[in-house]
């Protein structure tokens, strides 16, 4: 007897909590103008666009210049070790998105507060908000220093110069 009154109780808060979610509408009523518009109007922020952005982290001013080797070299491999499970060079999707031309679309700054800060940025900047709406998942935190940050952000350079 016991476990059916406690099933019915959580059969009562599975009602009262469908009916509380359910409730009200966001359609004008017949004393409201048809054409008054909504408070707060939903943006959509387009991935593949060029954005301006430079994130949210501490990488607020990044020096580029001339490829550097180099330092794409050590990129390649930290990217290799740290990113190629989910990320391709490519425009190809894995897990995340495939990354060809990020580099064209999107700022250094915007990059490397992205690789070292997704949780964040996720949270905080539309253009990485949208990309987790998109693909359904949030970049995981793979603790890359500031320096891996910067050689990764040149090994991507180098892709796109290709």
């Amino acid at each position: 007897m016991k476990n059916l009154t406690k099933v019915s109780i959580a059969l009562w808060m599975v009602i009262v909590t469908f009916i509380y979610a359910c409730g009200g509408s966001d359609k004008p009523t017949s004393t409201q103008e048809q054409t008054e518009a909504p408070a707060e109007q939903a943006t959509v922020t387009d991935t593949k666009a060029k954005s301006n952005s430079k994130g949210v982290g501490r990488f607020t001013s990044v020096e580029i210049g001339p490829i550097d080797h180099d330092l794409a070299a050590k990129g390649e491999a930290v990217f290799t070790s740290k990113c190629a499970a989910c990320h391709k060079t490519t425009a190809d999707k894995v897990v995340g998105p495939g990354l060809k031309n990020i580099t064209n679309i999107r700022e250094p700054e915007w990059i490397m507060n992205m690789i070292t800060n997704p949780e964040e940025m996720t949270k905080k900047d539309p253009v990485a908000k949208a990309l987790f709406e998109e693909h359904l998942v949030q970049m995981t935190f793979q603790n890359v220093s500031d320096d891996e940050a910067r050689q990764i952000l040149e090994f991507l350079r180098k892709n796109d110069s290709q």
